[in-house]
């Protein structure tokens, strides 16, 4: 087509999602360097409202692609839980790496510009429309022709409003502060902590308060927020987020407010030419923790652009399916799961097995950590349920 350029992927959106579906493409097939484009409306390093939590699951991936973490991070050893009536701690050995989602962000991005990506920065696109045997994706710095367009787009993705209409699915809320703190004001950076608080679920709330240890330039900061599922209304959420801040001592921080687009099981992942990865294909609805996911949606979508390509098939008939039933969709549905037991009736259970079981939190924590408890340890009934959900917290 005249006046666009012409490559095989295009991807919206240069976070973890996009920048791992570039990484695992040139991984697979290396002679898709220069034929895959990254689009950025931003510049990295740039700022993303995220709490930065890293889970064993996303360091795994990130070895697998072979991208050392090499930005600045804080290191997690023990979680403390609050439940209605109860705080519980939970030992632990590297259960997060806290990090700047400015400097991770960019550290992807920049690996996958490094193995052959085009990253196109300040770069916003205006509009999506299907041509034959591809997608034009119009910008405000020219045209692209993409035989596939990857959205990675986060929450309110362009590409999937505008080429998958009904694949939206919950939107969850949440609200987040970075505040400065001295060492002697709360010991989460000494005693590597982080810390989860699910007490307002007895007043009606669908989700929970965190508290993380981060570093921001350098000095100790704690990344304190809330997170409910709808109906989430923002004087619920800021007054979770004070009383974190209260309790820490924190008097200032901007607040920033940010939506969450929760993995609804049964919605489009795919269309021809067209895939969904990360958060604009949905997030762990109980948590809301979406980097690992994003990571592993950008490694799904890599292996069938690769067979597309060599099979010059571009329908991704099937695709949609084929991440439902497989590992990843089966932990998302089974978070879904969880995270309407965990914030609706037998909310209460779940947190009786939290405060008191050990085998619960600890299959829960595996669970939460991707590891072979997901396939190994699916009876775990009530006391699974409430398990995973209450290590589920003890992460983000």
């Amino acid at each position: 087509m005249r006046g666009a350029e012409r490559r095989s992927v295009v991807i919206v959106g240069s976070g973890p999602a996009g920048a791992a579906t570039a990484l695992a493409s040139l991984q697979r097939d290396p002679t898709l360097a220069g034929d895959i484009v990254l689009l950025e409306r931003s510049h990295h390093p740039r700022d993303k409202t995220c709490a930065g939590g890293l889970i064993p699951r996303t360091l795994t991936v990130l070895q697998e692609l072979g991208v050392p973490l090499a930005v600045a991070n804080v290191r997690v050893d023990a979680a403390a839980v609050w439940v209605p009536g109860a705080r519980v701690d939970v030992p632990g050995n590297d259960l997060s790496r806290i990090v700047r989602r400015r400097e991770f962000d960019a550290a992807l991005a920049w690996a996958a510009r490094d193995r052959g990506a085009l990253l196109r920065e300040d770069v916003t696109v205006r509009s999506l429309e299907r041509d034959g045997n591809g997608i034009r994706v119009e910008t405000d710095r020219g045209a692209y022709h993409g035989r596939v367009v990857v959205g990675a787009d986060g929450s309110g993705s362009l590409v999937r409003r505008r080429l998958l209409p009904g694949a939206t699915a919950q939107i969850a809320r949440a609200r987040m502060a970075d505040v400065p703190l001295a060492t002697s004001t709360w010991d989460g950076h000494a005693g590597r902590r982080y810390e989860f608080d699910f007490r307002d679920c007895a007043r009606g709330l669908r989700g929970y308060a965190w508290a993380f240890p981060c570093l921001v330039d350098g000095r100790p900061h704690a990344n304190v927020g809330a997170y409910a599922l709808p109906p989430a209304p923002t004087g619920v959420l800021d007054a979770a987020l004070a009383a974190q801040m209260q309790r820490l001592g924190a008097h200032t921080g901007a607040r920033k407010a940010f939506p969450i687009h929760a993995w609804t099981r049964g919605r489009p992942l795919a269309a021809p030419h067209v895939l969904l990865v990360g958060d604009a294909a949905g997030v762990d609805p109980l948590l809301g923790e979406g980097i690992s996911y994003a990571l592993e949606f950008g490694v799904a979508a890599a292996e069938a652009i690769v067979a597309a390509r060599h099979a010059d098939d571009w329908s991704f008939a099937g695709w949609s399916a084929s991440v439902e039933v497989g590992p990843l969709g089966r932990k998302l549905t089974r978070l879904r799961h969880l995270a309407t037991a965990f914030y609706g009736p037998l909310g209460g259970a779940c947190f009786r097995a939290a405060r008191w079981s050990r085998r619960a939190q600890r299959a829960g924590l595996d669970w939460y950590n991707g590891v072979a408890a997901w396939e190994g340890q699916g009876r775990l009934a009530p006391c699974g349920r409430s398990s995973a959900a209450r290590q589920h917290r003890c992460r983000r």
